[in-house]
């Protein structure tokens, strides 16, 4: 996230794990309720997008890449014709003053019908102009993003993402109606603070605590005797906290529900011996970075990788996380040498 206001979000990059989502597009009030199909779309739509994004201009994109792990193409008309009709609202400066602008988050489009064929899109004039201006971001993990299971889960992931890096500030308070709008609660639906609380708060907090790098919590306030206001508090994990999450992201979907619950322990997977002759290439790794390969990538040598990319670095600058660096080679190595 930025919150120097020199910085624009344009400036952010995507890269091979995560992709940049402007501030305001994070905390909008949903007229027409998306769902988690449709927010993971509309997330890789913007990132596709984003080289271009503030201009005037229409995108290309494959349907493969928003097929996710549907083989059907439907779901992808039905969620561009959602997105096409939602009205959002979202908060901005307007001459100095604080204002509400509505606007539609896609514009005209055209989709082949080929399985494997392509879909061009427009980005809105007005929601152009604001992605332009924009200075508050939210840097999204892929595969956290591809692995929360709620459309609630996604949107407090995204909130929190953007406000993490506040040098000054671990918590907001929202209204009850304002949160119910930022996380897209349909209208008359999960009423009671006590419905909303067990079966979008909790689920969405649980699911963002295991999987994310931040530890998340929100707590009611009451007005008398009803809760009227929410505090949204967050924190960063610490390594061994940042490493479980990544572990259970790599983790199969089954069983998460009951590991999330502290039903039961994961699965640990079972390492071979680091060979003594990778010794001397470099110290080794941590034991939770190996797991989190042989997971990601079934099937390949980890120590063969694991050479392969310490003689890549070799009269490289060294990396600051040579566990992260190693992860981001594995996965370059497996997209280009594929089993």
């Amino acid at each position: 996230m930025a919150a120097d206001r020199s910085y624009r979000t344009l400036d952010a990059r995507p890269n091979a794990e995560s992709l940049v989502k402007p501030g305001e597009l994070v905390d909008l009030v949903e007229v027409t309720p998306l769902t988690l199909a449709d927010r993971r779309i509309y997330n890789q739509l913007l990132e596709n997008a984003w080289d271009g994004i503030e201009k005037p201009v229409t995108h290309v994109i494959a349907k493969a890449e928003l097929r996710g792990s549907h083989n059907a193409n439907d779901r992808i008309g039905e969620s561009l014709e959602r997105l096409m009709s939602a009205i959002v609202k979202i908060q901005v400066n307007w001459d100095g003053e604080e204002a509400i602008e509505r606007v539609q988050l896609l514009g005209g489009n055209i989709e082949t019908l080929r399985r494997d064929g392509l879909v061009e899109y427009e980005i809105p004039a007005r929601l152009r102009k604001i992605i332009k201006h924009s200075s508050v971001f939210a840097r999204l993990q892929r595969e956290v993003m591809f692995a929360l299971t709620s459309k609630y889960a996604l949107t407090l992931y995204e909130m929190v993402q953007k406000r993490g890096n506040l040098k000054y500030r671990a918590s907001e308070k929202f209204t009850l109606e304002a949160l119910r709008g930022v996380l897209g609660v349909p209208k008359g639906k999960l009423t009671s603070w006590s419905n909303l609380n067990l079966r979008a708060i909790k689920p969405a907090v649980a699911e963002v605590n295991a999987l994310s790098d931040y530890v998340v919590q929100i707590e009611p306030i009451k007005t008398g005797r009803r809760v009227t206001h929410v505090e949204l508090r967050w924190w960063r994990k610490d390594r061994d906290g940042v490493d479980a999450a990544e572990r259970e992201v790599s983790f199969s979907k089954v069983g998460r529900k009951a590991r999330v619950a502290g039903e039961v322990e994961p699965e640990v997977s079972t390492l071979k011996p680091r060979p003594a002759w990778l010794d001397g290439q470099g110290r080794a790794l941590r034991t939770e970075t190996y797991e989190t390969a042989k997971l990601r990538h079934p099937g390949y040598d980890i120590y063969f990788v694991e050479s392969e990319w310490r003689a890549w670095s070799t009269g490289r600058e060294p990396a600051r996380d040579p566990d992260k660096a190693f992860l981001a080679f594995f996965r370059k190595f497996s997209e280009n040498n594929p089993l």
